[in-house]
């Protein structure tokens, strides 16, 4: 959540005084600068932990598509040319079963990737309300997401301004 790529152009309407108020005063003393930092770089290593498990799948699954291959061609040619159809039926239902679990597996590991992003989310947001950051709390209305990911990203840009102020008056 804490990267975010979605136009500001409704998002500046549905932002009140109040809630930008808030938001500045909570950015006064950088804490919230090194809160958001902290979190981007949990939800970077997270993203790249669990991407490094699903190509860990994926080639175990290659692996897996490449030994009974093998398996099957070396049955293949040690077969009496009589018995090779019924051997090829049953070769076909043992790879359609291979891949049958494979699919069930890849749709597993997605899913548990899917559910670890949005606790990672869920988390991202009660760390921000607990630091009393304007327009954060739990929520999975996509809209409140959505203006969330803007707020995040408006903190971002305010932090690299503030970072290239800082080195300009150096």
């Amino acid at each position: 959540m804490v990267e975010s790529m979605a136009p500001a152009s409704s998002f500046q309407q549905r932002l009140s005084y109040t809630t930008l108020s808030d938001l500045a005063l909570a950015l006064l003393d950088g804490t919230v600068f090194e809160i958001v930092q902290g979190l981007l770089e949990i939800q970077h290593l997270t993203e790249k932990s669990l991407y490094n498990q699903r190509l860990r799948l994926q080639n175990e699954h290659r692996v897996l598509r490449q030994t009974l291959r093998q398996k099957h061609l070396e049955a293949q040619q040690s077969c009496r040319p009589h018995n090779l159809p019924v051997l090829q039926a049953a070769q076909q239902r043992e790879l359609e079963a291979m891949e049958h679990r494979i699919r069930e597996e890849q749709q597993a590991m997605d899913r548990k990737i899917v559910l670890e992003l949005d606790r990672k989310v869920a988390d991202q947001q009660s760390t921000l309300e607990k630091a009393g950051v304007a327009g954060f709390y739990v929520t999975t209305n996509p809209q409140e997401l959505t203006l969330q990911m803007n707020l995040l990203e408006l903190i971002r840009k305010l932090q690299q301004r503030g970072c290239q102020v800082g080195k300009a008056a150096l």
